[in-house]
C-alpha cells in the first residue's frame, strides 16, 4: 500500500487478514480530506479488509467527505459479489 498524494491511495495486489491493520492505519492518515481509492491492483482481497474498506467509507459519509473506490480489478469485483455486496457499498456517496 502507499499513499501516492494527499487524498489518494492505490491498493496493493495482496489484501488478506494481515494487511487489514496496515490498510486501516493508511486511512485513519487521511481521514478529514476527501480519498479515491485505486483497486486496480488487487489479485487476492479478504472479508477483513472489504470490511475495513466498508467501514472507512461508512466513516467518510459520516464525516461529509468523499470517498471513492475506482478501477476495481476483476477479482477484487468478484469478491465483492461473493460476499454478497455492490461496489457502489465502498462509496460515501451511498451510504
Amino acid at each position: 500500500m502507499g499513499i501516492a498524494a494527499a487524498g489518494s491511495m492505490t491498493l496493493p495486489s495482496e489484501l488478506d487478514i494481515k494487511a487489514a491493520i496496515p490498510l486501516a492505519t493508511e486511512l485513519l492518515a487521511l481521514r478529514g480530506r476527501d480519498v479515491a481509492i485505486d483497486a486496480s491492483q488487487i489479485e487476492r482481497v479478504g472479508a477483513q479488509c472489504l470490511q475495513v474498506l466498508l467501514s472507512a467509507a461508512a466513516t467518510w459519509h459520516a464525516d461529509g467527505a468523499d470517498f471513492t473506490l475506482s478501477a476495481p480489478s476483476a477479482p477484487f469485483s468478484d469478491a465483492v459479489r461473493l460476499a454478497g455486496l455492490d461496489l457502489s457499498d465502498f462509496s460515501s456517496r451511498n451510504h
